[in-house]
């Protein structure tokens, strides 16, 4: 090392500024390409999203026609047998089109066209309250179960909690923020969530897959015990069907359906006391009476024939 015409540099003069944390510009800059990047692209296939957008428990926004091949494609992984929780790429959020809601956005073409087959980032999203644009820049939410999409200081101020667009109630733990960016707004959003699971609801108030089933089943128990044979016939002098037709009349509170019900009952009743009726005359049609004795006399050769007086036998 040496003579040749170079140099060693030192420490000193390699190492002349400390790592430095990015400031709270920085920091802004950063996180605005980001949402600007997802504002306009879906967050699972990364192309332009396009109408219809739907949004998961998150906030975050996708193309449906994406959402539904990510939906058919794990449905094929696991008729194969592979993996399919390390190829989610929605982190689990999604697992059924119940765990999504279409997004209802305003929008305000800026050149005529069909609007559905535009993507958004030719298309301007605006609050059909505020008219702003939304986007980056702008606090957006839309509401569980219509969708509709408005600027986040709109619904604040909005009076009641009555959808402007549908009129469709909603309560203030159904706002959700798109593309949220605090910590508590996830946080919130996180324990939504995990109570509309312990509910055995999804993201969108529906009922999830397996709860059906299970409640489906805890009432057909439930009539098993209230239609059993022998609770019926218990009651000393009082025929099976007045017995079960009586209570489900009397249970009704509202009077005019009660009064309906029984008026059912009544015309079910006289239906089959004609059916019984109609099946003794037919069981009657069996069996001959008195005045077919004298047929009987006659053999089976002679029977159902009048010999004449004068014949001989």
């Amino acid at each position: 090392m040496g003579n040749d015409g170079g140099s060693i540099p030192t420490r000193r003069e390699l190492v002349k500024e400390a790592a430095k944390d990015p400031s709270s510009t920085q920091v802004k800059e950063v996180q605005t390409e980001k949402l600007e990047h997802y504002w306009s692209h879906c967050a699972l296939s990364q192309k332009p999203l396009s109408i219809p957008i739907v949004s998961d428990s998150t906030g975050n926004l996708y193309n449906k026609d994406a959402v539904l091949e990510n939906l058919l494609g794990a449905a094929k992984q696991s008729q194969d047998g592979a993996n399919v929780a390390g190829n989610d790429r929605t982190a689990g959020t999604i697992k059924s089109l119940k765990d999504v809601v279409e997004v209802r956005f305003d929008i305000e073409e800026e050149e005529e066209g069909d609007k559905s087959s535009k993507p958004s980032s030719s298309l301007r999203l605006v609050c059909p309250v505020s008219g702003k644009r939304l986007g980056p820049g702008v606090k957006a939410v839309y509401l569980v179960p219509c969708g509709h999409a408005f600027a986040e200081s709109a619904v604040r101020e909005m009076p009641g909690e009555q959808c402007l667009q549908c009129n469709q109630p909603y309560s203030a733990d159904n706002v959700i923020l798109i593309l949220p960016t605090s910590t508590a707004e996830k946080d919130r959003l996180r324990d939504r969530l995990s109570r509309l699971q312990s509910t055995g609801l999804t993201h969108s108030l529906k009922e999830a897959s397996g709860s059906g089933k299970k409640r489906k089943k805890d009432t057909s128990t439930k009539k098993g015990e209230t239609t059993n044979f022998a609770d019926v016939t218990a009651g000393p002098d009082i025929p099976p069907e007045e017995d079960a037709a009586v209570p489900s009349s009397k249970a009704i509170r509202n009077e005019d359906t009660a009064s309906l019900t029984a008026k059912v009952l009544a015309e079910q009743d006289d239906r089959n006391k004609r059916r019984k009726v109609a099946q003794n005359e037919n069981l009657k049609t069996l069996f001959s009476s008195s005045n077919d004795m004298a047929g009987k006399q006659k053999d089976f050769m002679t029977r159902g024939f009048t010999i004449p007086a004068d014949a001989k036998r």
